[in-house]
């Protein structure tokens, strides 16, 4: 199979770049299923991607605009942050991972990333990225990678906690840098999104539990050990 190119899959029409002022066309749910196929239906039928997830840091990669030439950084190899992955590779784009778990390295190299990197500086000394999909609910995490975004970059931010984005009014200026907020951003883009996991190409990582271990697997949950969800078997 042909890999997606960036052309192909995020070139956006009009009404959906950022900071267009044309309103999107809606989308009817039907018309954009007919662009799916018989077996990719009965996939999507029998299988639970992850829709919100997935669908989160899909409409962040389309929102942030990224052109065939750009790479995209993850920020946040975790619920969120492990799909992005994915998505930015199976979309073609060369693909960064700011990670600060080494422990997370091997696993993260099997989701498609090109290269890690542990921190904004290192991103920078590595050549920088075009957008950073922060999927961390770190505040300072987040501002330290905003050095690693190259001129003209684009922060889009998906997760937060209570800290306030602090940010140097002279490095927004000087490189012209954009932090833009996502959540879902249009239907079309959860079609497409599920039309990746169709494919293939984006696989939500879970580990299971029998009912009887709810407690242990909530445990896990609070204290950031599962990867990535935790779902109860009956």
């Amino acid at each position: 199979m042909v890999p997606a190119r960036p052309q192909d899959v995020l070139s956006l029409p009009e009404e959906h770049r950022a900071g267009s002022t044309r309103r999107p066309r809606r989308v009817h749910a039907d018309e954009r299923r007919r662009h799916l196929s018989d077996s990719r239906q009965s996939f999507l039928r029998t299988s639970s991607p992850d829709l919100l997830r997935g669908y989160t840091v899909y409409s962040g990669l389309r929102w942030a605009d990224p052109q065939p030439h750009e790479r995209v950084a993850v920020l946040g190899i975790g619920g969120l942050g492990h799909l992005a992955v994915q998505y930015a590779k199976a979309a073609g784009f060369e693909t960064i991972a700011v990670s600060h778990s080494p422990d997370k390295d091997k696993m993260i190299r099997d989701l498609g990333a090109d290269e890690i990197v542990r921190d904004g500086k290192s991103l920078a000394a590595a050549g920088g990225a075009d957008v950073i999909l922060s999927t961390s609910n770190s505040t300072k995490s987040m501002v330290d990678s905003i050095q690693g975004l190259r001129p003209d970059g684009r922060l889009i931010t998906m997760g937060a906690d209570a800290e306030p984005l602090t940010i140097s009014l002279m490095g927004l200026i000087s490189k012209r840098i954009r932090v833009i907020g996502s959540q879902q951003n249009g239907p079309e883009y959860l079609y497409e999104a599920l039309d990746f996991v169709a494919q293939g190409k984006v696989k939500t990582i879970v580990e299971t539990h029998p009912l009887a271990d709810a407690p242990k697997a909530y445990q896990r949950v609070v204290e950031g050990k599962a990867r990535f969800r935790a779902v109860l078997t009956m």
